[in-house]
């Protein structure tokens, strides 16, 4: 049995690498060249590694929700379906403008302009941003059923308006908006958030 050639590079730093560059330029923003570069590695390494360029934003975007997936585990674990949704938007505040990343949010980032031939990549970030949703949703459901929201609450609706209100955030993050504005949105957003503080 002939084995193929070992990775010569750091499967997570050279993610890391191109996550940042996808977060920056977009997915038809970001070249092979700039990939390749940021990466430190020659383009046949990453068809052999990833298979494609998309390949590899699917597998950057799985790099990003393991950070996504520690974030969001903080948030549902807020006592109240209010203080959930305080945890989540506060904390967008603080990363969509964190100095050690690039502005506002992958997921909205990455596919906010794609053309011919990455028609699909619009999508796959929005089944991303799903999975957010879906999880307040739940947290909030069981919030009703425990009383913590007024009966005429719908979880569904304030999930999608909690995810609507932070890809806001991040576009306006990617705009420049300063922390003491992304707060201000999240301060007024939770004006209009039922339940108990």
């Amino acid at each position: 049995m002939v084995m193929g050639r070992p990775r010569s590079f750091d499967m997570d730093k050279a993610l890391d690498e191109a996550m940042e560059v996808f977060w920056r330029h977009g997915y038809d923003g970001a070249s092979l060249a700039m990939l390749t570069k940021a990466m430190g590695i020659k383009a046949p390494s990453l068809y052999a590694a990833f298979g494609s360029k998309e390949g590899l934003l699917k597998a950057a975007l799985d790099r990003y929700a393991l950070r996504r997936s520690e974030h969001m585990r903080y948030v549902l674990a807020g006592p109240t379906a209010r203080d959930v949704a305080e945890r989540f938007l506060s904390s967008i505040a603080e990363s969509h403008t964190d100095p050690a990343n690039p502005p506002g949010c992958l997921l909205v980032q990455g596919g906010l302009a794609c053309g011919a031939g990455s028609e699909n990549i619009p999508f796959e970030l929005a089944s991303r941003r799903a999975q957010t949703e879906t999880e307040l949703l739940e947290r909030f459901a069981q919030a009703k059923a425990d009383g913590d929201l007024p009966d005429d609450s719908e979880p569904v609706a304030l999930a999608r308006f909690l995810s609507t209100v932070a890809s806001g955030m991040g576009v306006i993050a990617s705009s420049g908006a300063t922390r003491g504005a992304l707060r201000e949105v999240a301060r007024v957003s939770l004006g209009a958030f039922p339940g108990k503080a």
